[in-house]
């Protein structure tokens, strides 16, 4: 799936260990945004690299999320450069509308291929029981991404399919506010998924900040095999 090649160009500075960053400080700190987590907009870089041909692709754009409820988590990315599109995910379906050729694609979250779609939705609010009983959690280290200072953490997937795409998940978890500012989706072969967000805003969202709108006429097509 295209669409979703996890936006970022990796601004990673190595700095000193702090004795007191612990893995239940980083922890604790993502436990006090999930607790009061409404909404987030923020600035989007996601990055896709495939590893055979050494290439890179690049979207940026913006994103909106919002918590409706304590399962219910709704998002739209607003891609604008290099290709528009824009992705909505509410329940368990994921739309990716292009403007350009008049066409939506439907996929059904919690397909293999839309995985990544699933983990995107855990960097927002999710707090540490979610992780754990999805994960095993490893400390990973103090790293700067794009001019914050965060906590990296490693996480396994526990579920067995994931696993096959995706054996290790980076979050990078902001020491100041306790958002994730960056995920890296590691598939076998060296091929991965990042995205970084930028200029992150605490918000309470309502249903129509996070709708897709198409003008009438668009297609909806449901990709076999995704």
């Amino acid at each position: 799936m295209r669409w979703f090649r996890p936006l970022f160009v990796l601004i990673l500075t190595s700095a000193a260990w702090s004795a007191d960053e612990t893995l239940a400080t980083t922890m604790a700190r993502m436990d006090s945004v999930a607790a009061g987590f409404k909404g987030l907009r923020a600035d989007v870089r996601q990055l896709s690299h495939t590893a055979v041909i050494n290439e890179d692709a690049v979207d940026t754009g913006t994103i909106a999320v919002r918590r409706a409820g304590p399962k219910d988590l709704r998002i739209l990315v607003d891609f604008k450069d290099p290709n528009a599109k824009m992705v909505s995910m509410i329940g368990n379906k994921a739309l990716i509308y292009y403007p350009k050729r008049g066409e939506a694609e439907e996929y059904e979250v919690g397909k293999a291929a839309t995985f990544k779609d699933q983990i995107m939705m855990l960097a927002f609010g999710s707090n540490s029981k979610d992780l754990m009983n999805a994960y095993s959690i490893k400390l990973g280290g103090a790293e700067t991404v794009a001019g914050q200072n965060t906590t990296r953490i490693e996480l396994t997937p526990k579920n067995k399919e994931l696993l096959a795409h995706f054996p290790k998940i980076e979050l990078w978890i902001s020491n100041q506010t306790g958002i994730t500012v960056q995920q890296k989706l590691h598939q076998k072969g060296g091929d991965y998924f990042m995205a970084t967000y930028t200029n992150p805003q605490l918000v309470s969202l309502s249903d129509a900040d996070v709708k897709l709108d198409m003008p009438k006429g668009v297609r909806i097509v449901k990709p076999q095999g995704r």
